[in-house]
């Protein structure tokens, strides 16, 4: 992990992970004490939108806006749920936010539900992070014994507990909606929206603030040491930090933080290491696999909201996953489309028929049985399904599909022409591992 100025999530801290003593020290709880003695949420509300946060569990919406709906909503019932299901493949930094910074974590749900006034709030866990839970956990006790989570917070008066909902659901169950139907005991299945944003029918049909695991962990230092602060790094439209999960053919995979705006090529190289053995970059997943590949021509690329976009793909959630030169893209390509059909929750007719379709021409390929004529059905079936679910997993599978096509066409053929992969065995085996 690079220790730099930059760092403002990971930060080292004195003595275990969770212990509260070493966050205190550090300044740990200062902020959520500050908003229950001031008891202003407008007061929060403007330095958040001030300091230009953005969510950073994919689409990038800026934080203070989300937040000034639900505190402005009509109707006087509202809930909070911090979203720590991740699923996605490659990304990994929320459980890593859990298991060794709980504390700023809980820190940051406390000042979210006092803010918006919460009836009840809810941190929607993973049930696989098990380690990650126990962390969360002893660190919840900690703050209870503190007095700064449950009854009479800080002697105040104002009572606020948070509790942990384990999510046995999907990848599916990642998005908000399918998440909030999943803790009422119903199938974790998107809504479409609108009309049902959270923000104005979320869980139990009433306004309900979720953000994930990383974006309420920026909230206590924003708020104790300014926006400003906040903004010293990182461009004008999406400042600040991002945590990056890095992964696939890098020497040193792992959790690393940077400023927004950081080029590719410097996360790969410099804080990756390189890929292994010598070989080269065929390709990178800048935001997983729900979104464009980028080439080894495009490793410059600023790693932010809107470069990205603007390139024809997405930072989503940070998870970079790297593929080197000796992967079977039409493998790589085949084990994506499968995790997308398995993953489909079967809602949609588009997603449920066209992941199917999708992944059966892939593996007709792959084993050499393709014809020319599947490369045009594939591009075809992207062409219907791209963009018709209530969430965006059909579209993912689509834009795989057809960015693999665009980008590696040739070993398609290559599969088509020769009658088998052309890649050995070994070399074949996909670079990301799904599951």
């Amino acid at each position: 992990m690079e220790q730099t100025a930059s760092l403002r999530l990971l930060a080292p801290l004195d003595g275990e992970p969770w212990d509260i003593d070493g966050y205190i020290k550090h300044g740990g709880y200062e902020a959520w004490r500050q908003v229950v003695r001031d008891g202003n949420p407008d007061r929060v509300i403007d330095e958040l939108k001030r300091s230009g946060l953005r969510g950073r569990g994919g689409a990038g919406f800026p934080t203070g806006v989300k937040w000034d709906k639900v505190v402005h909503h009509r109707l006087p019932d509202r809930y909070f749920v911090c979203n720590a299901g991740e699923h996605e493949p490659g990304t990994f930094k929320d459980r890593y936010l859990i298991q060794h910074h709980p504390h700023r974590l809980l820190e940051g749900c406390l000042i979210a539900a006092f803010t918006v006034g919460a009836r009840e709030s809810h941190i929607y866990l993973n049930a696989e992070f098990r380690e990650a839970r126990h962390s969360l956990a002893r660190a919840m006790e900690q703050a209870r014994v503190r007095g700064v989570l449950g009854n009479n917070v800080l002697g105040s008066g104002v009572d606020l507990e948070l509790e942990i909902f384990d999510g046995h659901g999907s990848y599916v169950a990642g998005e908000e909606t399918a998440m909030l139907e999943s803790m009422q005991g119903r199938p974790a299945q998107p809504k479409a929206k609108p009309p049902f944003y959270p923000t104005d029918f979320g869980l139990h049909g009433k306004p309900t603030l979720v953000n994930n695991v990383e974006t309420l962990s920026h909230v206590p230092s924003i708020l104790l040491k300014g926006s400003q602060w906040f903004r010293e790094v990182g461009p004008e439209h999406s400042p600040g930090t991002m945590l990056f999960s890095l992964s696939g053919a890098v020497n040193h995979p792992g959790v690393y933080e940077l400023p927004l705006g950081t080029p590719l090529r410097h996360l790969i190289e410099e804080c990756g290491g390189g890929v292994p053995s010598g070989r080269m970059v065929k390709a990178v997943f800048p935001g997983g696999p729900s979104f464009a590949m980028v080439g080894p021509e495009e490793l410059d690329l600023p790693m932010d909201f809107d470069s990205l976009k603007k390139a024809g793909t997405g930072l989503g959630s940070a998870g970079v996953i790297v593929v080197d030169d000796a992967t079977c893209m039409v493998a790589q390509t085949l084990a994506l489309s499968t995790f997308f059909r398995e993953e489909s929750c079967g809602q949609c007719p588009s997603c449920r028929i066209g992941t199917q379709h999708l992944e059966a021409l892939v593996a007709k390929i792959e084993t050499g049985n393709g014809t020319h004529g599947d490369l045009e059905k594939l591009l075809q079936i992207c062409g219907f399904v791209k963009g018709t679910g209530y969430c965006t997993l059909v579209t993912g599978a689509a834009v795989l599909v057809q960015n693999s096509l665009r980008l590696f066409r040739h070993e398609f053929e290559d599969h088509v022409v020769k009658g088998a992969c052309p890649f050995s065995p070994t070399a074949a085996k996909p670079a990301v591992a799904i599951g």
